[in-house]
């Protein structure tokens, strides 16, 4: 057989797997081994990872508790020989993700990629039989993120957003993790409802510098990046290095500047101390320049509603320098866990404390039972973060509906919610 024909019958294969992949659920199902019943996999034994996207993030998760890396993937080659090299050569490289999720000695598949692949290959990945690890935001659109919660229910997948703070470690300039605030808010010292402040002032930043340039020339494709594959479902555009890499978080197509980058770290665990994981906002208002239909500009102010009257407030250019994090009818807590009631600290300890959770992925892969930070509530509160993004590009304020998730009376910006991918990819 010629190499041109070996070539073809190649290419004639992904559009099969394509085809029968990403939107005929149910059509294509890779067991992986700790599925397969009893004996597989015993409690001590170790789960096997791939990584797809390793310049960078992916690179920074070679190693987390109870995994082995054995494959990775990227559309830059230069990115992939890092990755390799840092294995030691112990990780198979592969250059299309089909190639590697196909792999059935693969358990968990780590998505680093920009965010405009996090939906596609997150479904994709489960239809083959893969939990899901994915870096924020989880879906650079809210349809997406319907849609991948919809395919970890129909294959029983276990999935993680890789954001941490709902859980674990200090939040930024606040002086606490989480854990004791949640206990605050649940005791209803603060009052209800609550206002919530996220800006500098309050120990966060909104990192401005992710914004998109409008009149980028087009330049040629370095020869180790196939471009095609990188901006898969994305439009087309033409080549140039602004658009890649690390300031992808600047253009509308891949991700959503500042907020996409911060948002879910920062409102994810708003959403959790507020008790709203399973809701979203039913408004949201924007104070912003106009912005540019490809690039993602900055904007001062975006506030989010709540049907109980609690708020959300993104504060882009720090106006209020008295503001309390966190502020309700009866007392406010401030960066820094300063509060105007008096001895909260030590009144925490009597606070019941949150419900458990599973904060371990490699025992929910284990146990089968839902991370903390799972695709159900991970897809609300980046609805939160996409939501922000949507009224950002239309410049208005939108009214939204938790149950059906979708815009009042506003075609434009539901048609935001599901936007059309490039062919040959669906979701």
């Amino acid at each position: 057989m010629s190499a041109d024909q070996n070539k073809t019958n190649h290419l004639r294969s992904r559009r099969n797997f394509i085809k029968n992949s990403a939107l005929a659920l149910g059509a294509f199902s890779i067991v992986p081994r700790h599925v397969l019943g009893k004996g597989f996999l015993a409690p001590s034994d170790t789960l096997t990872k791939g990584i797809i996207g390793v310049g960078g993030m992916g690179r920074g998760h070679f190693g987390y508790e109870g995994t082995k890396l054995v494959a990775v993937c990227d559309v830059d080659k230069k990115h992939l020989k890092m990755a390799v090299d840092q294995s030691n050569g112990q990780a198979r490289a592969y250059s299309d993700f089909r190639d590697l999720i196909a792999q059935p000695d693969i358990d968990i598949v780590h998505i680093a990629t920009p965010p405009h692949w996090h939906g596609v290959m997150s479904v994709m990945a489960a239809q083959a039989g893969k939990d899901v690890w994915c870096e924020k935001p989880m879906t650079r659109t809210i349809g997406e993120g319907k849609r991948v919660v919809e395919a970890m229910e129909q294959y029983g997948r276990m999935f993680r957003l890789n954001t941490w703070f709902r859980f674990t470690d200090q939040f930024y300039g606040l002086n606490t993790t989480v854990k004791p605030l949640k206990k605050v808010v649940e005791s209803g010292v603060l009052g209800w409802p609550l206002t919530v402040n996220i800006s500098g002032v309050t120990g966060f930043n909104w990192k401005f510098y992710w914004v998109g340039k409008s009149n980028l020339e087009p330049m040629p494709v370095p020869s180790e990046l196939d471009y095609d594959m990188w901006l898969g479902p994305a439009p087309y555009k033409p080549y140039n290095p602004h658009r890649v890499h690390t300031t992808f978080r600047g253009y509308w197509d891949y991700d959503g500047g500042g907020l996409g980058d911060m948002g879910q770290h920062y409102i994810d665990p708003v959403q959790y101390i507020l008790g709203k994981d399973n809701t979203s906002p039913v408004k949201v208002e924007v104070d912003c320049p106009q912005q540019h239909d490809d690039a993602v500009g900055t904007w001062r102010k975006i506030t989010f509603t709540y049907a109980d009257g609690c708020k959300i407030i993104l504060d882009g250019e720090n106006k209020n320098p008295d503001a309390a994090y966190i502020e309700g009818p009866k007392g406010k807590i401030y960066k820094g866990f300063k509060s105007t009631i008096p001895n909260l600290l030590q009144m925490i300890d009597s606070f019941p404390d949150p419900a458990p959770q599973v904060t371990s992925f490699s025992e929910s892969v284990k146990t089968r039972q839902k991370f903390a930070l799972n695709e159900i509530n991970g897809h609300n509160s980046c609805t939160v973060v996409n939501m922000g993004k949507i009224a950002l590009q239309l410049g208005r304020t939108l009214q939204f509906d938790p149950l059906k998730q979708e815009f009042i009376n506003d075609e434009a910006a539901n048609r935001l919610i599901n936007q059309p991918m490039r062919g040959p990819w669906k979701i």
